[in-house]
């Protein structure tokens, strides 16, 4: 039966967009997909395995957000264990690849440090 585990909308050392009255969507679609491109580099041994990762719309409260997945069928050992293992060993920071899509759709990548200091929440729609 087909399952799937939320990981994150960006690597886990890295800030997101936030939702916001702005118009926040688009860099956060945008993370994501640079965020699902790098997975798909970091474990392709899942993607073989069948695991795939995919975009989700959360809505709530404040607004929608979005989060990357790992979908496999939990009947299967091998997509299960990869399911867990991508779980468990979520990137930390983005990779070069990632950063270069992101800055080709004019999205700066700020490290978490200088993320917490910057004002206002508009200075990341860059």
């Amino acid at each position: 039966m087909r399952d799937y585990l939320d990981l994150s909308p960006v690597p886990i050392d890295e800030p997101c967009a936030q939702v916001s009255p702005d118009n926040y969507m688009p860099r956060m679609r945008a993370e994501c997909k640079a965020f699902v491109a790098q997975l798909e580099r970091a474990f392709p041994d899942a993607l073989a395995a069948g695991v795939y990762f995919r975009i989700r719309s959360n809505p709530y409260d404040a607004g929608t957000y979005l989060s990357v997945e790992a979908v496999f069928d939990d009947e299967d050992e091998a997509q299960t264990e990869w399911a867990y293992t991508i779980e468990n060993e979520i990137p930390e920071a983005w990779d070069d690849e990632a950063r270069a899509e992101l800055a080709a759709k004019g999205y700066e990548c700020v490290p978490r440090s200088e993320f917490w200091t910057m004002t206002p929440w508009t200075d990341l729609a860059r």
